[in-house]
C-alpha cells in the first residue's frame, strides 16, 4: 500500500491522536506539492493570476506565499 493511502486511512481513525497526526502530514504534503506547482507554472510563464485563479485564490495571496522565494538565485 502506498504512503498516501495509508495516510488517508490514518485520517479516518478512530483514535483522535492517530487522525490528526494523518491530518498534519496530508496538510505538509499539500503544501509541498502547491510549491512544485507553482514553480512549474512560473517556469512555463503563468502569471500569479492564472496561478491564483487555479488555487482558487486571490493574486495577492499567490504572489505574498510565493513571489519573493530565491531558486537557484532567480527571483520568484
Amino acid at each position: 500500500m502506498s504512503e498516501g493511502v495509508q495516510i488517508a486511512r490514518e485520517a479516518t481513525s478512530q483514535d483522535p491522536a492517530v487522525g490528526l497526526r494523518a491530518v498534519r502530514a496530508l496538510r505538509e504534503l499539500a503544501e509541498r506539492l502547491e510549491t512544485l506547482q507553482v514553480d512549474r507554472a512560473r517556469d512555463q510563464g503563468w502569471s500569479w493570476q492564472d496561478i491564483a485563479t487555479c488555487l482558487g485564490v486571490s493574486r495577492q495571496a499567490v504572489h505574498k506565499k510565493y513571489g519573493g522565494r530565491r531558486i537557484l538565485g532567480r527571483e520568484r
